[in-house]
């Protein structure tokens, strides 16, 4: 079965992006040639992308055009999935859209390969997916930068999820790459 795994880089305050759509001026702080071999290695082992619709907006317009690179050929290659409402049409290249039952489809994408999907940015979709456990693993770069107001990734009326970690590790940039697994606690017997 697959695994769904988080990525995410957050601030110290724990936003994802700035108070506007794709304000991501913080990743310059800690996008290297170190986070780009962690970039590719976790694309390396991904068979699919989920996108809620504006991050597949933003994506789709940017890699679409950039065809140079690994990270591009990943992109562009891996089939994606974007969840949305409101988009007509998923124009990307492998790209299939879904406008509802997010988690029954979500559920049924991670029994049909053994490789792992990803969800990049994508607040909306990553609290449905928090809120129905469907993560596997949370993998975030703690970005050293403070910006006072933003969008939170987490805090947004999620219940408690308790967490193991597997991975903490300085990059020389000054950022922590963090790998955590959600606790699955049984119940009294």
């Amino acid at each position: 079965m697959r695994r769904l795994i988080m990525w995410n880089l957050i601030t110290l305050d724990g936003f994802f992006e700035g108070t506007e759509s794709w304000a991501l001026d913080f990743h310059r702080y800690a996008y290297d040639d170190e986070l780009e071999r962690i970039s590719l290695e976790q694309l390396g082992g991904a068979d699919a992308l989920l996108f809620g619709r504006v991050t597949y907006e933003g994506m789709a317009k940017y890699w679409q055009t950039e065809e140079e690179g690994a990270v591009a050929e990943y992109m562009n290659r891996l089939p994606k999935v974007v969840f949305s409402r409101t988009l007509a049409t998923a124009e990307w290249k492998n790209t299939k859209l879904v406008k509802d039952d997010v988690a029954g489809e979500v559920r049924e994408l991670k029994r049909q390969g053994d490789r792992d999907i990803f969800v990049f940015g994508s607040g909306d979709l990553s609290a449905t997916l928090i809120e129905a456990g469907l993560f596997d693993e949370y993998r975030i770069c703690l970005v050293p930068v403070m910006l006072g107001k933003g969008k939170l990734l987490f805090g947004r009326g999620i219940g408690p999820v308790k967490m193991r970690l597997l991975e903490a590790r300085k990059l020389a940039s000054g950022s922590v790459y963090l790998r955590y697994e959600p606790r699955r606690e049984s119940g009294p017997a």
